[in-house]
């Protein structure tokens, strides 16, 4: 027993006996660890066949701005997006009756004629403002100003100084001579102002207030013009009234539509491209984006790109002399429109959709993979990265710089107007035409391919997709097509989608558009308008369309709604960015016009 006893307190026994059994159980525990393993393994193996593989993926931000990489496709739903587009039963390239309807813009035989009407004594100078659209708004203002007041009008100046900083004039963008022949029965047009003593003469300049009636061109305007002879009109874009008689509005599409044409060069490179896109399918969508840093910047919305985005965005906002400095506040013209609830700007439909929910928007309504897609787009903020949504779902995709040379482009890529005329051409002719805001170059557009039957044309509604886009993990596919496609009515360019009398003029042009069941025998094209009546004294016919359309001109910028100034449910990128409703532009253009001069934010982003 002694022995027995000493050779267990022994040292050298007991660590081999605690050597062995810790062998042991390494042992078992190994042989456990191996089998959990295994069973894991194929575990995932079984779950990876089984659960739905992602079809597409999107940055989506939470409400404190995180950035989530979300799928397309969700493991608890049936939300898998399709490669075709569902049948719908109809045509999606055409408008539902669109050929019942045509662009009717020839004056009426009483419409006086430049020649019995213009005071050779009064001469009208315009300088427009912002970018080519906003530009083309001017210019088209401009005429019937000059009708309204009875002057001579010069070609108008183009902005060169502007955010855009184009050098371009008016005849490197326009046929010059076309807008002056084909408007000399309507509006008596030169190139430059005449001598006097051998010396040009010297405008007075001055501003008058935005949706300017004619009744106020005749009383701030006419008694200058009168005096001084020659004034010149600054600062000119939508200085004119929607509500016009029926005459002046028909004299506004004569302009936008029939005398306004680009040069043979621009024409030429943009049918070019229009060629290029047929060759690759018989259809195309163009689509102007419009997801520029300037323009999300004075958004105020938030896109998922957390501190980074607000960061980047915050520095353009900073170099706007009219804004303040600090990222959650904007200022327009002296009115501080607050923005620090990205999410509630967002629900009021006041954010463009993201290049990838503009995706999803267009295989809803129909428009599958294998359709070509053009997007007229300048830098797009995030890039290649904020791209890749979009073009996951719409392989084909296509701008001016992949479908034509450096050498082709060289002409006209050091001229930011120029470059958007060429967008602006195969956005007019492509089959379906879709805005992702309501800037100058959508309305005029969406206004143009009205007034040319009718061509489709998608406005996002905004505020209702955007609750759809929310909550599109927790519905099917089906389902999320379904009430897109509900959502998107009265957003299509249909005819008759806008009530009579609302809307913003320029992208529903109602009185040049006439309907064919009750076409005039006696409708002369534009081309050739006949004018008859004729007066003997000039001097006497300041006030003659005013006592032809009394009610028309009666009516102030006052009592317009801002629905029937910008369209029912229009939202106005322009100058409203919260969801509380934002002074429109006659409230505060008093104050605005006794300051000096600040750079006005429609140059920066809305075309």
């Amino acid at each position: 027993m002694k022995k027995k006893r000493k050779d267990q307190t022994n040292p050298i026994t007991f660590g081999a006996t605690i050597y062995r059994h810790h062998r042991r159980l390494h042992r078992h525990l190994f042989q456990l660890v191996s089998v959990f393993s295994a069973c894991l393994l194929l575990f995932l193996v079984a779950f990876s066949l089984l659960a739905p593989s992602p079809v597409i993926h999107h940055h989506h931000s939470n409400i404190n701005g995180d950035v989530e990489r979300e799928s397309y496709s969700d493991q608890k739903t049936a939300f898998h997006v399709p490669t075709s587009g569902v049948s719908l039963g109809r045509d999606i390239w055409s408008s539902v009756g669109s050929e019942l309807y045509y662009g009717c813009s020839n004056g009426a035989r009483n419409f006086m004629t430049s020649d019995m009407k213009t005071n050779p004594s009064r001469h009208l100078v315009i300088a427009t403002s912002g970018g080519l659209n906003q530009q083309r708004t001017g210019i088209t203002d401009a005429v019937v100003a000059a009708y309204i007041l009875n002057a001579t009008l010069v070609v108008p100046k183009l902005d060169q100084k502007s955010f855009w900083h184009d050098s371009s004039n008016f005849a490197e963008i326009f046929d010059v001579d076309r807008f002056i022949s084909f408007l000399s029965k309507d509006v008596h047009i030169i190139k430059e102002l005449p001598l006097k003593g051998g010396k040009v003469l010297t405008p007075h300049s001055m501003r008058v207030p935005r949706k300017c009636t004619p009744k106020c061109y005749l009383n701030r305007v006419l008694p200058v013009l009168n005096k001084r002879h020659v004034v010149q009109l600054s600062k000119f874009d939508y200085r004119l009234s929607n509500k016009l008689s029926k005459h002046l509005q028909k004299l506004r599409c004569r302009v936008n539509y029939h005398a306004l044409k680009f040069t043979d060069s621009i024409l030429e490179m943009g049918e070019k491209l229009v060629e290029r896109m047929r060759k690759k399918s018989n259809h195309f969508i163009a689509l102007h984006l419009r997801y520029e840093p300037d323009m999300l910047a004075f958004s105020g919305c938030d896109f998922g790109g957390g501190d980074k985005e607000k960061e980047e965005l915050g520095l353009i906002r900073k170099r706007w002399k009219s804004l303040h400095c600090h990222v959650t506040d904007i200022s327009v013209l002296g009115y501080v429109m607050q923005v620090s609830n990205p999410d509630k700007v967002r629900r009021n439909g006041r954010c463009p959709l993201t290049p990838g929910e503009v995706g999803l928007m267009l295989r809803a309504l129909g428009f599958g993979s294998d359709v070509h897609l053009y997007v007229a787009s300048g830098e797009v903020y995030g890039g290649e990265e904020t791209l890749a949504p979009l073009k996951e779902l719409f392989p084909n995709f296509h701008t001016k710089e992949t479908i034509a040379s450096k050498n082709e482009l060289a002409p006209f890529t050091s001229f930011s107007s120029r470059m958007a005329a060429l967008d602006f051409i195969v956005c007019d002719e492509s089959d379906v035409f879709v805005t992702n805001n309501n800037g100058n170059m959508a309305r005029i557009l969406a206004g143009r391919r009205r007034y040319f039957g009718h061509k489709p044309t998608i406005r996002p509604n905004a505020k209702k997709l955007y609750k759809l886009f929310m909550n599109r993990y927790n519905m099917t596919w089906e389902d999320f097509a379904a009430k897109v496609r509900t959502h998107q009515i009265g957003f299509m360019g249909e005819p008759k989608e806008i009530k009579p009398g609302k809307g913003e003029f320029h992208e529903n042009p109602e009185a040049c558009i006439c309907d064919a069941s009750d076409k005039n025998p006696n409708e002369i094209s534009p081309q050739n308008q006949s004018h008859s009546h004729k007066m003997d004294n000039n001097n006497n016919n300041d006030n003659s369309y005013i006592k032809e359309n009394k009610d028309s001109d009666d009516v102030t910028d006052e009592q317009i709604s801002e629905d029937e100034q910008f369209g029912f449910d229009y939202m106005d990128n322009e100058t409203a960015l919260g969801g509380k409703r934002q002074p429109n532009a006659t409230d505060f253009e008093t104050t605005a016009m006794n300051k000096s001069e600040q750079p006005e934010l429609e140059e920066l982003f809305s075309d």
